[in-house]
């Protein structure tokens, strides 16, 4: 697969919440969107398995999101791979890696859509995962970091995962 191909992509409909602090199911225009609270840093989770067709490099997650009512301010993204690998990883309990972050400033008009990108060097980073492993993605909003200024929700619209 060449370098900057679509692995996978994760629209609201796929979001496998989180016991607490979910983000949580909203529409806009018809458009289903997960809304991400300014205040508390909140998630959403994804599964699915990696493609037999990845190479082995980074991944690039691209974070397709609007302001509910901002037009200005800062939104930080984590992202966080777990790897699910064969008589290893116990699902009972989460086992993400270090989340990586990307801060994304919100359009000067409500309701444009903004692309944050979050990039994953291959190995840790990505929790080692492997060509054809399950594994889940998970990403929040840092509404509690300083660079987080926006004063209203994200609403999340698509993630896209792509090799790098």
């Amino acid at each position: 697969m060449a370098s900057g191909n679509t692995l996978c992509v994760f629209t609201p409909h796929n979001n496998m919440p989180p016991s607490s602090n979910f983000a949580t199911i909203d529409t806009r225009n018809s458009h289903l969107v997960l809304d991400f609270d300014a205040s508390t840093a909140e998630s959403a989770v994804f599964g699915t398995v990696l493609p037999r067709h990845y190479a082995g490099g980074g991944i690039t997650a691209t974070i397709a999101w609007m302001a509910t009512s901002a037009t200005s301010g800062g939104c930080v993204w984590n992202g966080a791979f777990e790897r699910h690998q064969a008589s290893t990883d116990d699902l009972d309990s989460d086992s993400f890696a270090t989340a990586q972050a990307a801060t994304g400033t919100a359009p000067g008009t409500s309701g444009h859509v903004l692309y944050t990108a979050i990039t994953f060097s291959s190995g840790a980073n990505m929790d080692s995962l492997a060509v054809g492993e399950s594994f889940r993605f998970k990403v929040t909003r840092d509404a509690t970091n300083g660079s987080d200024t926006m004063t209203a929700d994200a609403e999340l619209l698509r993630v896209e995962l792509k090799e790098t």
